[in-house]
């Protein structure tokens, strides 16, 4: 049986144990030894990181043949249209290829915390709140779609991966769970020898 931590990642907060540059990590929230990120929330992203002290877990989890959705609570700035819910929805072209068809829908703000700092603000520019649901995992993948379809991400949160939430957590909390690794879980592929 594995360990897993479910940890409401702070803004500005690194995704990591250590920094040289003296900057805010996981050690300053979570005093647990042997645990590790399975995957990665930007330093300027909020909310759902999870931990393990079991590597085939981690990979399990981060693996995208595995297909755990990645679920977003995303702020931007402007009125997103039909037209670009549906290129979020089928897929948008980045300078790395094609992302693959995501759930895109334009949702009343959810219940969360204030953030500080708070996000820039112009009285004249209105925002909404999409929901987003991916299974890749590319770096800064949400903020290039939304930028892409004309839509800047002023706040992104993370409140869910495949059947784990946030729930009642606040940020810097966290909770921990035991968890059986499922029989079907993909393990990594050993090197073949030629």
């Amino acid at each position: 049986m594995a360990r897993l931590i479910l940890f409401n990642k702070p803004f500005d907060v690194l995704s990591q144990f250590t920094d040289a540059e003296g900057r805010a990590t996981l050690a300053d929230y979570v005093d647990i030894p042997g645990v590790y990120p399975a995957g990665r929330l930007d330093r300027d992203s909020e909310g759902l990181l999870l931990l393990t002290d079991d590597g085939k877990l981690q990979h399990w989890i981060s693996n995208p043949r595995a297909k755990q959705s990645k679920h977003y609570w995303v702020q931007v700035e402007g009125e997103p249209d039909e037209g670009a819910l549906r290129q979020l929805a089928t897929g948008v072209r980045l300078k790395d290829g094609m992302t693959a068809p995501a759930q895109a829908r334009l949702i009343a703000p959810p219940p969360v915390w204030d953030r500080n700092p708070p996000i820039r603000h112009r009285a004249e520019q209105r925002t909404r709140w999409i929901e987003l649901a991916i299974q890749e995992g590319r770096n800064r993948q949400v903020r290039r779609m939304t930028a892409a379809v004309g839509y800047p991400t002023l706040r992104l949160i993370r409140h869910r991966i495949g059947p784990w939430s946030l729930g009642q957590l606040r940020p810097g909390e966290w909770r921990g769970e035991a968890v059986h690794l499922p029989e079907s879980a993909p393990t990594r592929r050993r090197p073949r020898h030629r």
